[in-house]
């Protein structure tokens, strides 16, 4: 059964919470002890019905305040697929949550209130669906029970976005606008009667038949470790394990060192016991070479045809996670899949204005959630793709090599 991975975005009380846990209720993928908790917890609020948006809200602080603060990921199936989903925060503060949450995702649902239609935070959200490179966008059109299910407001908000797919180069994207109502339920999981206008799919409908990201780009192949057993059941056995990143291989191809440009054939693979013929993205593996070459932790594989030259000076966005600025200058150490290398910050040449969506030249700092542009500069060469063409080699994040702190994310431009 595959699994399906879905982050969320939009502003504050646009029902985030309330639609995940309404598709958690209505697909009964609660347990009669969670629903009788969050049904004592909703009366303590004293509410008349259930608060579903609590089945996420987790944190003590968050049910306090009634907002989400955190990313939290929720897990639930059908009998057609597996969900994960992550519910990020609506804030602009947090927009380095929105990112980690944004991540992996292989569909993007933006809420908009439909009172208030697109707002600046809608055009953060559709701004980050673009850095991300998510293909699957979803706008869920939510409270329309609010507006009486007018299709006029639905239709004025699609319009609306529309007109935006030029300015956040969202013409290649698979944009999708569903009308509901996560309070009541309308066209989540059921079809609403209300809605008569609207002949698309229902949520849950359009989340289980949507293709996954296909994997379209060429073999990366991180080696994470070098075994060596010298046992006498294992004399001569030299494998290098890892997680293939993205790509396929197969025994017998031929495939390439990036950091000595050796090459040498797939001889066998293998997972655990078994031996495998090929394998796919996201699979852990063994690789064994037909010859003994230079291959160390860190080293990057890839087809023995392909050319992904080395570069010692980058320039990427680089999101600020980080509680302290960054410092100019100041050695940090980048890692993309199992390599470390310490860079320095060349230049911040320009820095996202959240009010207007523009990039302004030569910020006065860079604090944390800002999103940049940068120039990073490297003593050794660094073998990433740019991010738009293959997205799983085409990140990185920086380390302060000082607290060992993740403080920013960057893709490859």
């Amino acid at each position: 059964m595959n699994i399906l991975r879905i982050s969320t975005a939009g502003s504050v009380d646009d029902g985030k919470s309330t639609l995940i846990g309404r598709l958690l209720y209505d697909t009964k993928s609660l347990s009669k002890d969670k629903i009788e908790n969050i049904e004592n917890l909703s009366k303590q609020r004293g509410l008349e019905d259930i608060d579903l948006s609590l089945i996420t809200d987790g944190l003590t602080a968050e049910r306090e305040q009634g907002i989400t603060i955190d990313v939290a990921h929720i897990y639930f199936n059908t009998p057609n697929r597996k969900y994960i989903v992550a519910d990020t925060p609506g804030h602009v503060e947090y927009t380095r949550n929105m990112i980690t949450g944004a991540s992996n995702a292989s569909v993007f649902l933006i809420l908009i209130d439909a009172r208030n239609g697109i707002i600046e935070q809608t055009k953060r959200h559709l701004f980050i669906a673009s850095l991300m490179e998510i293909q699957n966008i979803v706008f869920v059109i939510n409270k329309m029970d609010l507006v009486d299910y007018e299709e006029s407001v639905y239709l004025k908000i699609r319009g609306e976005i529309t007109k935006l797919q030029e300015k956040f180069n969202l013409e290649d994207r698979n944009l999708t606008f569903i009308p509901v109502s996560a309070k009541v339920g309308d066209n989540v999981v059921k079809r609403s009667a209300a809605t008569k206008w609207f002949d698309g799919p229902t949520l849950l409908d359009y989340l289980e038949t949507v293709d996954e990201a296909k994997d379209t780009t060429g073999f990366r192949f991180n080696v994470q470790y070098v075994i060596r057993p010298q046992s006498d059941e294992f004399h001569d056995f030299r494998g290098y394990a890892g997680k293939v990143k993205s790509g396929t291989v197969k025994v017998g191809d031929t495939v390439k060192v990036l950091s000595s440009g050796q090459s040498s054939k797939v001889k066998a693979i293998n997972r655990y016991k078994d031996k495998l013929t090929h394998a796919k993205q996201g699979d852990s593996i063994t690789l064994e070479l037909e010859d003994d070459i230079d291959i160390s932790r860190g080293d990057i594989l890839i087809p023995g045809s392909e050319v992904l030259e080395g570069v010692k000076a980058l320039n990427s966005k680089l999101c600020w996670l980080g509680k302290d600025d960054l410092v100019p200058q100041k050695r940090y150490l980048l890692q993309y899949g199992s390599a470390t290398v310490p860079v320095k910050i060349a230049a911040v040449k320009s820095q996202l204005d959240f009010d207007t969506l523009s990039f302004e030249p030569n910020p006065e700092a860079v604090k944390v959630n800002s999103i940049n542009n940068i120039d990073i500069k490297s003593a050794s060469p660094l073998y990433l793709d740019k991010y738009k063409d293959n997205p799983e080699n085409g990140y990185f994040i920086l380390v302060d090599e000082v607290s060992n702190a993740t403080v920013a994310v960057g893709f490859n431009q």
